[in-house]
């Protein structure tokens, strides 16, 4: 019988085959914890995946998942192959039957930009009334400050009558699921690990250690981890704000960013082009700790300004439509809209941007009628916009008055103008939001040329 995973030694789990003899449940929603589940599977841990969605759950057991890039989805199917991963959506059963419990349940952010912690808490109590003593949970997700000592620490201890650092350890320790993310990659960060008492640092310590490549960084303060990674999404929050600012001054002065950007490069200066609108754990970031410092009483200017600049590219994007419309004689209304590019990572199959579901909704809310294509992520979790996604690029184009460029796969580089003429309905417009097109070549063709940043169209 293995020694309880809060009291386990390094050299409890220093092999692969060691580490076989603990199971690790990953409490997920909306598949934010496969790439962690496989990574812990990796290590040679016995995994659980935990979802509420039986559709979820029944691709897992079959080794898919939309929202991984190949490479990664490789190593899920060769897992759940040998027994190694499985999936389930009865909570109470998976963690009565784990050593280690992840908790990856995003934030829900509502519609008045309100963090709701309700699906975090519901998952706590479930957790804490079949806990065993000796386990260890540790919160992987991003939590605004104060939630992990307070929140979620108060929750477990009182559904489950133990008692934190003494019955079973509580740690935070947010995983890295950047864009395009792998296990390899993901492996080379240094990670966080925090908790309030001895034993869960170190038992959360001794975990992460024997994953992680570069190490861990230890502190008995959650709050200064929470904050800490909040921080690093906000940094990448105002800089996208302000290539994004950039770009509408660009466009305003006909000038185009891109060749700012190599000109800037070429004398020494680094200037990114920067995503678009960032992803959801960025956002989700942003918004946690506006809502943290609104409680302190606290303002936060450049925060709140980049969230509101960031929020606002998604209408850009379809201003940018309704004029390049206006200048092919037509109008938003009716009008059939492509967008190309769903999947965050250019060339890879990886998760859905967030800013596509946003774009479409005020396309269709002006009256357009939208279709989306994507030659790496084919599959939609979203319902609603598996019924708008088109196989091939020539059935989302089919009768288009507008094909809108919202990820950078070399497909779309390759666009062949010629052919695009007979497909779509001339007088007809595209739209670049990624800076990857030819504005030249395509109003040579007789498009009507708009791209975000790149105030070079001439009609």
């Amino acid at each position: 019988m293995s020694i309880p995973i809060l009291q386990a030694s390094p050299e409890e789990i220093d092999t692969p085959e060691k580490r076989g003899k603990y199971t690790v449940s990953i409490i997920e929603r909306e598949q934010a914890g496969i790439l962690p589940a496989v990574t812990f599977a990796d290590a040679g841990f016995k995994v659980i995946c935990v979802d509420t969605d039986q559709t979820v759950v029944n691709n897992l057991a079959k080794g898919r998942a939309s929202s991984l890039e190949t490479e990664t989805e490789n190593k899920l199917k060769n897992h759940v192959k040998v027994g190694r991963m499985t999936a389930t959506d009865d909570i109470k059963k998976a963690v009565s039957q784990s050593d280690l419990i992840a908790i990856s349940i995003p934030v829900r952010i509502d519609a008045k930009k309100k963090p709701d912690y309700s699906d975090i808490e519901k998952a706590c109590k479930r957790i804490g009334s079949c806990l065993r003593r000796g386990s260890l949970v540790l919160v992987i997700n991003l939590t605004g400050i104060g939630v992990t000592e307070h929140l979620i620490k108060e929750t477990l201890e009182n559904t489950s009558g133990l008692k934190v650092g003494n019955d079973f350890g509580l740690a935070y320790s947010p995983f890295h699921t950047l864009n395009g993310e792998t296990v390899e990659t993901a492996r080379d960060y240094s990670e966080i690990v925090a908790a309030t008492d001895k034993n869960s640092l170190n038992a959360a310590s001794t975990v992460l250690e024997a994953i992680m490549k570069k190490g861990i960084v230890k502190t008995r303060n959650t709050k200064t981890a929470e904050v800490t990674a909040l921080f690093e999404m906000l940094r990448q929050d105002t800089d996208a704000a302000v290539v994004n600012e950039l770009a509408l001054f660009c466009e305003k002065t006909g000038v185009d960013l891109l060749e700012v950007r190599r000109l800037a490069e070429a004398h020494g200066n680094a200037l990114f082009l920067g995503p678009v609108s960032p992803n959801g754990s960025v956002r989700e970031g942003s918004y946690l700790l506006l809502e943290d410092a609104e409680n302190l009483n606290v303002k936060l200017r450049i925060p709140a300004t980049a969230r509101e600049v960031n929020e606002e590219i998604v209408k850009h994007a379809a201003n940018l439509a309704k004029d390049a419309l206006r200048n092919c004689g037509k109008t938003l209304r009716r009008a059939k809209i492509s967008i190309l590019g769903i999947s965050q990572t250019p060339n890879a199959k990886g998760s859905p941007k967030k800013l596509v579901e946003e774009i479409a909704a005020i396309l269709e809310a002006r009256g357009a009628k939208v279709t989306l294509y994507d030659p790496h992520l084919k599959e939609y979790e979203n319902s609603e916009n598996q019924a708008r996604v088109k196989k091939t690029l020539a059935e989302s184009l089919e009768g288009s008055d507008c094909a809108i460029v919202l990820t950078g796969h070399d497909q779309f580089k390759r666009l062949n103008l010629r052919k695009l003429k007979h497909v779509m309905k001339m007088p007809a417009a595209i739209i670049d939001f990624e800076g990857i097109l030819d504005a030249g070549k395509i109003e040579k063709e007789g498009f009507i040329y708009r791209g975000r940043g790149r105030g070079i169209w001439t009609k």
